[in-house]
C-alpha cells in the first residue's frame, strides 16, 4: 500500500489490513485470552520464524521483551510504562478502552511487514543526485535574480525605519534635507557594515512582515505576537531576511522560514522550556551532570575530559539572529543570552574572571581543547576577541612551560585546538573583516610556536540558500587567516528533506568548508515541529551520504593534507574529482544525548500510544568520557513525534513520501567514527591518566 494512503487510513480500515495482510499475527491476537498470552505465542511463533535472526525479527523480540515494563526516560527523568504489543493486542481484539491515533498501529504493521520482507533496495547514485539538484544554492543566478528584488524592497523599508527613529546619536542617520535619492544610496552603502544590519535588525512581528513585503498570513501574524507578548525574543538581520522568498514562486524557503517563524509548540511552551543537556545545569561548588567541577556554571560548560565550552561575558552572549531550534533557548528564555547590547558590553571585571577560567584550563590534567562560542563567537568585538585569544595564548605558554618540570607520564595535556563556534558567516558574512582576518591570522602564527595544532571555526550552515556570493567571500577571507571551517547541520524538517543535506556537503566543500556533524534535534516539546525522527538520519546516512563515505586510508590521506594546505578549497576539490565522491562525508549523523556526550547507537524498545518511538542509547565508544559514563548505563529517549506524524509533515511540504518508504525500516543505529582530522593529535610525551576537577563522589 502507498504510503500516502496509509497514513491516512481510519482505525477500522487499519485493522482490516491487519486482517488481510497478516492474518498470521491477527489469528494469534484472536485465540490469545489476554496481553499476555499473546506475548507469549508471539514469542512461540517468532522462536520458529525463519527470519527470527533478522533485525525485523530481533526488533520484534525486543518489544515483547520490554513490553509490561518500565524505563527511566532521562528527558524527562521520569518512569515511562512500555505497553507496545499490549496497546496492539487490545486493538486487533478490540479491547481498546479509549481512541487511540493509528500512527502506533502503522509502525508496528510496517515492522511485521518486514518479516515478509526482510530486504529493500537502496536507492542508486542517480536517484540521489535528482533528488539533491532540486535544492538551489545562493550562489544561482536566478536565486540571485530574486534577492536583488528582495533587497531593494527592504531598502526601502529601512530608508522608512530610519526616518522614523527618535536617536539622532546613531551613527546611521540621515542629514537634514537630503534627497531621497541620497538617503537610498547611503543606505546601499550601509548595507555593506554588518553593524548597520545588527542597528536595524527586526525586534517585532509587525516589523518582520514588514520587511517581508507584508506576506505573512494573519494565523501567523497572531502566533507572532502571542510569542512577543511571552516575552519571546525577536532578532532578524535585513541582510538574512532578504535571503527569503516572498513571491510565491521561484525557489523554495522552508529550510530559511523554520529558522525566522516561530512554532505554535515552542510559543506555548516558552517560559517552561527546561534545559536538555543535563550538564549545564550547575549549581555552586558541585559536580554537574558530567561530574565536572567548574569555576563558573554560566561561563564553562563541560561533558568530556579533552575540551570544555568557554562563553564570554561579552557582546558573545548575542548572536546575528535567534534560531527557532536554537539548543540555547533556555539560556534566551532565562535571559543568561539576550540581544541587549549595551548590557552585553564587557564589564571592567571581566579581564579579572577571564584571567581565572584560564586558570582552570591552565591547571587541568586532561583539558586540549577550547571552544569559544555563546551566543556566538563572532560578535564579539574586535578588539575583545584579540583580548580574548591573547589569554589563550598566554595560558598555552603557561601551561606548557610547567610542564617542563613533570616527569613523563606525569604530564598535563597541552592545549592543541582551539575553536571559534559562529553562525555568522550565514547569518552576518559582513562580519568578517579585513581587521577580524588579521586577528585570527597573527594569533595563529604565535600559538602555533606553543603547540597549538588546529585552528577551527566551527560554523553553521543550515541549507546551500544560505551560501551567497556574500558568504562566499566571507569563507575565503577566513581561510585566508590559516584556519580551517567546519560545518554543523541541525537535521530538522526542512533540512532532513531527501538530497537536500547531500546538496549542503557539496555546495561547502566546493568552497572549503569540512563538515562535521549532523545533529538530530533536541529538546522537549517545543521543538516538536522541527523534530525529525533519528530513523530519517540513519536513513540518510545509509542511503544518501554513503555516496561521499571514505575509507579509512582515504580519511587519513585527507586529513594530512587539510592540515597542511594554505588552500583547503583548492585541496577539496581535487581530492573529490580523483576519487570522484560527488561531496565528502566526514560528519557524523548523532544525537546530544540528555546525559554526558553525543551517540546514534541505539535499539527501538518500544513504541508509545502516541506512535514515537522509545530509543535505548549506549554512549559513543569511539572517544573518552568522564568517568562517570560507567554508572549511567544505557539511556532511553522518547522521540518527540511519530514516524507517521513526520511524513505527514514531509507531504504538506510538497514531498512524495513514497521517497521515504524505507524510513520505518531504520529501528537501531550505530555511531559512526570520526573523521582522521577530528582526532587529536597525539603528544610527543606521556600525559598523566589522573583526571582533575572531578567530583564525582558529590555525584
Amino acid at each position: 500500500m502507498k504510503q500516502k494512503k496509509m497514513l491516512a487510513l481510519t482505525p477500522s480500515q487499519l485493522k482490516q489490513l491487519y486482517r488481510h495482510e497478516l492474518p498470521e499475527l491477527t489469528g494469534i491476537a484472536a485465540r490469545s485470552g489476554d496481553a499476555q498470552t499473546f506475548k507469549t505465542y508471539l514469542s512461540e511463533y517468532m522462536a520458529g520464524h525463519p527470519q527470527a535472526e533478522s533485525e525485523a525479527g530481533k526488533l520484534i523480540r525486543l518489544l515483547i521483551d520490554y513490553d509490561g515494563q518500565k524505563v527511566h526516560e532521562l528527558s524527562t527523568d521520569k518512569q515511562l510504562p512500555v505497553s507496545t504489543l499490549s496497546l496492539l493486542y487490545d486493538f486487533l481484539t478490540g479491547k481498546l478502552e479509549e481512541y487511540l491515533e493509528t500512527d502506533l498501529f502503522i509502525d508496528l504493521f510496517r515492522q511485521f511487514k518486514r518479516l515478509q520482507h526482510p530486504e529493500h533496495p537502496l536507492p542508486g547514485f542517480q536517484r540521489v543526485k535528482a533528488w539533491s539538484e532540486r535544492w538551489p544554492s545562493g550562489l544561482d543566478e536566478d536565486v540571485q535574480q530574486l534577492r536583488a528584488y528582495n533587497k531593494e524592497r527592504i531598502l526601502h523599508a529601512l530608508i522608512q525605519k530610519i526616518e522614523n527613529r527618535k536617536n539622532s546619536a546613531s551613527r546611521f542617520h540621515f542629514a537634514e534635507g537630503i534627497s531621497y535619492e541620497e538617503k537610498f544610496r547611503l543606505v546601499s552603502e550601509w548595507w555593506n557594515d554588518f553593524r548597520f544590519h545588527l542597528a536595524m535588525a527586526v525586534k517585532s512581528p509587525t516589523e518582520l512582515n514588514r520587511f517581508l513585503g507584508n506576506s505573512l498570513s494573519v494565523e501567523t501574524m497572531y502566533l507572532l505576537s502571542r510569542a512577543r507578548k511571552k516575552g519571546m525574543p525577536f532578532f532578524a538581520t535585513p541582510y538574512y531576511l532578504s535571503l527569503l522568498n516572498c513571491t510565491g514562486s521561484g525557489y523554495n524557503d522552508d529550510s530559511l522560514r523554520s529558522y525566522i517563524l516561530y512554532s505554535p509548540q515552542l510559543v506555548e511552551t516558552y517560559g517552561q522550556i527546561r534545559a536538555w543537556e543535563r550538564e549545564d545545569i550547575v549549581e555552586a561548588g558541585k559536580p554537574n551532570a558530567a561530574g565536572w567541577l567548574l569555576p563558573d556554571g554560566h561561563n564553562i560548560h563541560r561533558r568530556y575530559p579533552e575540551v570544555a565550552i568557554l562563553i564570554p561575558d561579552t557582546m558573545g552572549r548575542a548572536c546575528g539572529g535567534l534560531c527557532a531550534s536554537c539548543q540555547r533557548m533556555y539560556d534566551f528564555q532565562s535571559k543568561r543570552l539576550n540581544f541587549e547590547f549595551e548590557e552585553l558590553h564587557p564589564k571592567e571585571s571581566w579581564d579579572k574572571k577571564l584571567r581565572r577560567l584560564m586558570t582552570y584550563f591552565e591547571e587541568d590534567t586532561q583539558l586540549r581543547d577550547i571552544l569559544i562560542t555563546g551566543g556566538d563567537a563572532l560578535m564579539s568585538q574586535n578588539k575583545t576577541l584579540r583580548n580574548i585569544l591573547d589569554a589563550v595564548y598566554r595560558m598555552a605558554v603557561r601551561k606548557r612551560k610547567a610542564n617542563q618540570e613533570r616527569p613523563e607520564g606525569e604530564k598535563y595535556a597541552e592545549l592543541q585546538r582551539i575553536r571559534l563556534g559562529s553562525r555568522l558567516p550565514a547569518y552576518l558574512p559582513m562580519r568578517i573583516n579585513d581587521e577580524l582576518v588579521d586577528i585570527l591570522r597573527e594569533f595563529k602564527e604565535k600559538a602555533s610556536t606553543v603547540g597549538i595544532r588546529q585552528f577551527i571555526i566551527q560554523t553553521h550552515f543550515q541549507t546551500p540558500l544560505e551560501v551567497t556570493p556574500e558568504a562566499e567571500e566571507g569563507i575565503r577571507k577566513l581561510l585566508s587567516a590559516g584556519w580551517l571551517i567546519t560545518n554543523q547541520l541541525v537535521y530538522n524538517v526542512a533540512a532532513s528533506r531527501r538530497g537536500h543535506t547531500a546538496r549542503l556537503r557539496q555546495v561547502l566543500n566546493k568552497l572549503g568548508i569540512i563538515c562535521y556533524y549532523t545533529f538530530s534535534v533536541k529538546g522537549f516539546e517545543e521543538n516538536n515541529a522541527v523534530f525529525t525522527p533519528n530513523s530519517r538520519s540513519i536513513q540518510e546516512e545509509q542511503e544518501e551520504k554513503a555516496f561521499g563515505k571514505l575509507t579509512k586510508e582515504d580519511a587519513h590521506n585527507l586529513s594530512v593534507l587539510l592540515e597542511r594546505t594554505h588552500d583547503p578549497a583548492a585541496c577539496i576539490r581535487r581530492f573529490t574529482k580523483a576519487h570522484r565522491l560527488p561531496f565528502l562525508a566526514t560528519d557524523r549523523n548523532v544525537l546530544n544525548l540528555p546525559a554526558i556526550g553525543k551517540s546514534m547507537t541505539f535499539k527501538t524498545v518500544g513504541i508509545t500510544p502516541e506512535g514515537k518511538r522509545i530509543l535505548r542509547f549506549e554512549h559513543d565508544g569511539t572517544r573518552r568520557h568522564s568517568p562517570i559514563i560507567d554508572s549511567i548505563g544505557a539511556v532511553y529517549i522518547v522521540e518527540s513525534k511519530s514516524i507517521a506524524a513526520y511524513l505527514r509533515q514531509l507531504q504538506a511540504m510538497g514531498e512524495d513520501t513514497e521517497d521515504y518508504a524505507s524510513i520505518w525500516n531504520y529501528t537501531e543505529g550505530k555511531t559512526e567514527p570520526r573523521f582522521s582530522l577530528y582526532e587529536y593529535p597525539d603528544f610527543p610525551f606521556r600525559i598523566t591518566e589522573k583526571m582533575s576537577n572531578l567530583g564525582l563522589e558529590s555525584c
